[in-house]
């Protein structure tokens, strides 16, 4: 039996997702499973009793994670029984790595930006998004990249209930994305249990793709 178990914390998005791949490969039997992962990971009954399984975990948002949070989620992916292939985005110069979370075009500060947007639409405050601007900061010590909203200049906010002033200067931490080694990445599958870890990168060594077996 072959079989795929799409998981994703959105099920229209989910759903969208699987119509045309069902379309596309008729023999495939498709699970799609409505999950937050990082909290539990629960497979559906036929998939999880298939003899062999691979997780696969593109991407490297696995740095969105706190160190335990990826701990842990790796151990529950190895107690559901199954190899995994994953990658990661590993530690550069703080240079590449600021400038690549600062893009030229803007794209991730109008991502960081539409934060307050969305809170002012939660919760009716009035944060005017001109009196700010994203940057981005690599913190060598915790290895993450931190994204703030600074103030560029005094500000005073209001909400139903409540008000905030701001100085100058002023940051809000919104996100960190922690940056990985090989030997941490390593370390980090062995004691959630794989073993067998085969690690690739490219010639740079600026990303990792790792897979390791659950025994």
């Amino acid at each position: 039996l072959r079989a795929y178990a799409p998981v994703d914390i959105s099920a229209a998005f989910l759903w969208q997702a699987v119509v045309p791949l069902a379309r596309s490969f008729p023999n495939l039997e498709i699970h799609p499973v409505e999950l937050d992962f990082s909290e539990n990971f629960s497979l559906p009954p036929k998939v999880q009793s298939l003899p062999r399984k691979v997780f696969f975990y593109p991407g490297s948002s696995l740095g969105n994670f706190t160190p335990l949070q990826a701990q842990r989620l790796l151990h529950n992916l190895h107690n559901a029984g199954g190899d995994l292939l994953f990658g990661l985005d590993l530690v550069k110069d703080s240079a590449t790595l600021e400038a690549a979370y600062d893009d030229e075009l803007g794209v991730t500060a109008a991502f960081n930006l539409n934060a307050l947007r969305h809170v002012n639409l939660l919760l009716g405050s009035d944060f005017n998004l001109k009196n700010w601007r994203h940057c981005a900061i690599f913190n060598q010590a915790q290895s993450r990249i931190e994204m703030y909203l600074r103030a560029n200049q005094a500000c005073h906010v209001c909400w139903p209930g409540g008000t905030r002033d701001f100085s100058e200067g002023e940051m809000i931490h919104t996100e960190n994305c922690y940056k990985f080694t090989r030997e941490g990445a390593t370390d980090m599958l062995r004691r959630a249990g794989f073993g067998d870890v085969m690690c690739w990168t490219d010639p740079a060594e600026t990303y990792l793709v790792c897979h390791a077996r659950a025994h």
